[in-house]
């Protein structure tokens, strides 16, 4: 058992034997380190002020990916190289994001301005090949400006990023690939006692018999959400067991059923792989939070907490994925709609953890369309999910699989609707009426701030017959508001 947390800063190896369990890392970094250049805006991961960026190892290859500090708990940095504004400066000047926006003049108060160079440096590292305006406001969309505006930052960002890889990260990468490689370890760590610490197993035994020890622990894989606890909450969680270093929890990959998803892999790992079953997934994913929340949250995460209005859990639903559920006394398989039983309360026993989630593949006959309603675009929360799984063979509807969430305490299937759509007729409009009018009984959704009951209802029957009719035109170009889209002779969506 190892007992100090150790990252990467600024080349040198930095042990900590002693943190609260929920020192955050921009607390860290501005109260401890008294590195101020990262500010605090709201708190909660959606501003991007408190961007850093962290330096992982993916194949061997080192990765900077942005992150929302503010949330991000101390203890998860394990492992990785931290990079803040501070570090960018180097002897023969700003780095080039820093000199870009200096040149194009893309600050005016300052404040968010360290954000978006870390947001900026991340791009940089990318490498993104054609980088284009809508990629660049895509990988802002996390960072928030009320007064510069955004098209000098955007031009900053196209006039640095789409030059040459030219920094000192970049000319010492094999370097710190041979720090972080040696950082990493099979020991487990602990920072704290009995009563109180920062656990970060590494293995899937370690992990279970901790958690059968210590069930009144919190389970942290992400932070995207646990993070608001202690920010917004102010809770206290004095005993934190971390799941990013349990080998094998964090990856994905395929098998003949499809894609199996490891509990802890993030949203930007597991993209690559659930893309591949549709776009439509791609879509959904990427207005799922920011670049930054992407990075750290994970899809297991957003089904293990149980909100009736996550984004992944109606697409999964309507695929029929399965999750699996470990414990000391074993493991169990389950349908991830059983899973969710009432608001609040989740089919998990104490110290089960959710290990992983398969995802079949469509079939031949299967076609998917998934759609999010928010009032924002970007980074905001649904009002309505909607996802939508029907098989259907000479234009007549065999089965379907229709999951929303925001209509219910849980993410919950359309049953009724499903029973009357079989046997519609795809060119028949008037065979789709029995399944729009059966949404309303359905669901007796709650009137919130996001939307009222009756919006939600609407919104659900239209959602439906939008799936029709773009299953029905083997089209969705004159129905996409947001890069229209349409179907090619293989039947998979394309810009």
């Amino acid at each position: 058992m190892r007992t100090t947390l150790r990252f990467l800063r600024k080349g040198i190896v930095v042990e900590l034997d002693q943190f609260e369990p929920t020192t955050t890392l921009l607390d860290y970094l501005r109260l401890q380190e008294r590195s101020t250049g990262t500010k605090e805006g709201c708190n909660e991961g959606d501003c991007g002020a408190c961007t850093v960026a962290l330096g992982r190892l993916r194949d061997g290859k080192l990765v900077y990916e942005p992150v929302n500090s503010c949330i991000l708990m101390l203890g998860q940095i394990d492992g990785c190289e931290l990079v803040t504004v501070e570090d960018l400066e180097g002897p023969d000047g700003l780095h080039p994001v820093q000199q870009a926006l200096v040149d194009l003049h893309g600050s005016q108060c300052g404040f968010c301005t360290p954000g978006f160079v870390m947001s900026l440096f991340t791009l940089y590292h990318a490498r993104t090949p054609g980088l284009t305006r809508q990629d660049v406001n895509t990988w802002l969309a996390g960072n928030l400006c009320r007064c510069t505006g955004y098209r000098p930052i955007v031009d900053a960002a196209l006039d640095a990023c789409r030059a040459g890889l030219n920094d000192a990260f970049a000319a010492r990468a094999a370097e710190t690939e041979g720090k972080l490689a040696a950082l990493h370890d099979s020991q487990d760590m602990r920072v704290g006692d009995e009563e109180r610490f920062f656990f970060a197993p590494c293995s899937f035994q370690s992990l279970l018999e901790t958690y059968g020890k210590h069930p009144d622990a919190t389970l942290l894989s992400g932070a995207t959400d646990v993070g608001l606890w202690v920010t917004k909450d102010l809770r206290d969680l004095p005993k934190i067991i971390f799941l990013g270093r349990v080998a094998g929890l964090s990856t994905c990959y395929e098998d003949e059923q499809g894609i199996r998803i490891g509990a802890g892999a993030s949203y930007t790992v597991s993209e690559e792989f659930l893309k591949s079953i549709d776009p439509d997934l791609d879509v959904v994913i990427s207005r799922i939070g920011s670049k930054q929340v992407r990075a750290s949250g994970t899809v297991g995460g957003n089904i293990a907490n149980g909100s009736p209005i996550g984004d992944m859990p109606p697409m999964l639903i309507a695929l029929g994925a399965e999750i699996e559920l470990q414990s000391i006394r074993g493991r169990r398989n389950l349908a991830l709609e059983s899973f969710f039983i009432d608001y609040g309360k989740q089919d998990i026993g104490e110290g089960e953890v959710l290990t992983s989630i398969s995802v079949p593949r469509l079939a031949e006959d299967e076609q998917f369309r998934a759609y999010k309603i928010s009032k924002r675009f970007d980074q905001d929360i649904s009002a309505v999910m909607a996802a939508f799984c029907l098989s259907v063979k000479e234009g007549v509807v065999e089965s379907a699989r229709i999951a929303y969430g925001g209509m219910a305490g849980i993410p919950k299937r359309a049953s009724g609707a499903e029973a009357a759509l079989v046997g519609a007729e795809l060119h028949d409009p008037g065979s789709w009426e029995r399944a729009l009018r059966a949404i309303e009984n359905d669901f007796s959704p709650l009137s919130d701030m996001r939307a009222s009951a009756s919006y939600r209802c609407d919104v659900a029957c239209g959602l439906l017959e939008k799936a029709l009719v773009e299953i029905a035109a083997k089209s969705s170009q004159h129905t996409r508001v947001h890069g229209q889209r349409e179907l090619d002779a293989g039947g998979a969506h394309v810009n």
